[in-house]
């Protein structure tokens, strides 16, 4: 009887392995359910490309499939983006749907902020949030820095780039823009990110590995990311160390503010109407504000502080700039929509000022629907969070007819919702900005539990406007004054976190379009 060899045994064994693999990775079927493992194989065997994978998959099922986890952990799982079933989680039952106790140990690193709250505490926490947002004192403050930013930030960034030929990451660029303006308005402090030198930005850096470890506790079973965790390895050891600079940061913030309220106190009657009406424009100071704070029922200490910032910094600097380099790729791969943009632009502008520099304001980017209609169809194809989470905490029977239990988890894929023939239509893939408008030439409003990018009912977006305000400006400003054209062979995909951003950056080379 003849033996393989030691060198053939490996080669057996290695070629195994490597079609053992590859057929998890088939994307025009359904995965295998396999015995005690489940569909865990071929999750794991789409880790990189998951969103991608959940969108054929939902497009395989009709909008909503069960995913069967192993046997021996509780990791079952309904994947969802049918709009009927979000209608029915976020609006219609949504007292039976909090973010409950297991969504609170996946997100830890943002201890009891806004966005891990439930009940009475989320309420408190919004009431408060909406009444500073909505300000007139902070939308001016709003107005201001961001306009500062685009022209003192952006703008000058890209002229030299322009000058020197040199080949630039967009996305990196948006990520600092921001996070100085984000960073500005939460707590009065501008760190200065966004300049030509490109300073290391340890807050950034640390928020990126905290979503990054955040999302894969989504996708591989509890139990593993615990052994991690308690070994301190892997993303675990990512998401530890992250902490420990978001911790020491918001907590030099809060220490700069405390002590620079403490010195103006007792100048209060010298200070003039005008610098009494900005005195305190930067959410901290407002939060730290107890009249405020304390009547609802908040108390601003340390802990309530850091927690808010990181949710508010999570908030700010993350979706928007996720939102501006999806939206300027697009842009620049579809130069008819450009073109049109252009052509919109210039009608809202000074004939002197068409061939020239303009910086666009807020009153004037009010009066764009066409660029509107571009950023929702960027929205809706890249969405900035691509997933959300919930739990049921009594039995119900979703729409789709699925029975779901306390215990099961619920994935509702923004990403994949972009992506349904059946809520979009066939020609569902494509850039097309006037499918956001009506026959008669308005805007066209979707339900937002089929425009899921700001989220929905009693949860949608309090920065909403916010977000479309700074879009809007930085948006029109870069298309009127700029050419991007993405360097050739740059690849373009998703990352995998629990904000969508893109994995190699967003590399082009900028021209000026005036002298």
């Amino acid at each position: 009887m003849a033996f393989l060899s030691p060198f053939e045994m490996i080669l057996a064994i290695l070629g195994f392995f490597i079609v053992f693999f590859y057929s998890f990775r088939r994307t025009d079927s359904f995965p295998t359910n396999w015995p005690f493992l489940g569909m865990l194989p071929g999750l794991l065997a789409f880790v990189d490309s998951i969103h991608e994978r959940t969108a054929n998959l939902l497009g395989l099922t009709g909008g909503t499939f069960v995913f069967k986890g192993p046997w021996f952990i509780n990791m079952d799982m309904v994947n969802t983006a049918d709009p009927a079933n979000v209608h029915h989680i976020m609006s219609s039952n949504f007292s039976n749907f909090p973010k409950g106790p297991e969504f609170l140990k996946i997100f830890d690193v943002l201890g009891d902020g806004i966005f891990n709250s439930d009940e009475e505490m989320w309420k408190r926490q919004r009431k408060l949030a909406r009444v500073l947002i909505n300000h007139n004192r902070f939308k001016k403050y709003l107005f201001d820095t961001s306009r500062k930013k685009v022209s003192d930030g952006i703008v000058v960034f890209l002229k030299n780039a322009a000058k020197l030929g040199l080949v630039v990451d967009l996305q990196d660029m948006f990520q600092r823009y921001t996070f100085d303006t984000t960073c500005v308005l939460i707590t009065g402090y501008d760190p200065g990110c966004l300049s030509t030198d490109l300073p290391e930005v340890p807050f950034a850096t640390a928020l990126d590995n905290a979503e990054e470890a955040i999302f894969r506790r989504h996708v591989i079973p509890k139990s593993i990311w615990k052994l991690q965790k308690l070994f301190n390895v892997g993303y675990e050891k990512k998401l530890k160390e992250a902490w420990v600079t978001l911790d020491e940061i918001t907590n030099k913030y809060i220490t700069m503010k405390r002590e620079e309220l403490e010195k103006k106190k007792g100048n209060i009657a010298s200070i003039e109407k005008e610098e009494e009406e900005d005195e305190g424009a930067d959410l901290l100071t407002s939060y730290m504000n107890e009249d405020e704070t304390t009547s609802v029922g908040l108390e601003p200490d340390d802990k309530f502080l850091r927690d808010t910032i990181i949710n508010l910094m999570l908030a700010g600097r993350d979706t928007t700039s996720s939102a501006l380099t999806w939206f300027i790729w697009m842009v620049s791969q579809h130069p008819k929509i450009a073109k049109r943009i252009r052509e919109e632009l210039t009608t809202i502008l000074n004939p002197k000022d068409v061939e020239r520099q303009h910086l666009f304001t807020i009153d004037e980017v009010s009066k764009l629907p066409y660029l509107h209609g571009a950023l929702c169809e960027a929205l809706r194809l890249y969405p900035p969070v691509p997933i959300q989470h919930k739990e049921p905490i009594q039995p119900d029977t979703l729409p789709s007819g699925i029975k779901v239990k306390p215990g099961m988890k619920i994935v509702i894929s923004m990403y994949a919702m972009g992506r349904m023939k059946f809520i979009w239509g066939d020609d569902c893939l494509e850039f097309k900005p006037e499918r956001w408008f009506t026959e008669k030439g308005t805007i066209k409003h979707e339900p937002s539990y089929k425009f899921f990018a700001f989220n929905a009912g009693p949860r949608t977006c309090l920065g909403k406007d916010v977000a479309f305000t700074q879009m809007k400006t930085v948006g029109a400003t870069i298309i009127h004054n700029f050419s991007v054209e993405v360097i050739e062979g740059h690849v373009v995909e998703p990352n995998v976190s629990i904000i969508l951003y893109m994995k190699h950056g967003l590399k082009a080379r900028i021209s000026q379009r005036w002298s």
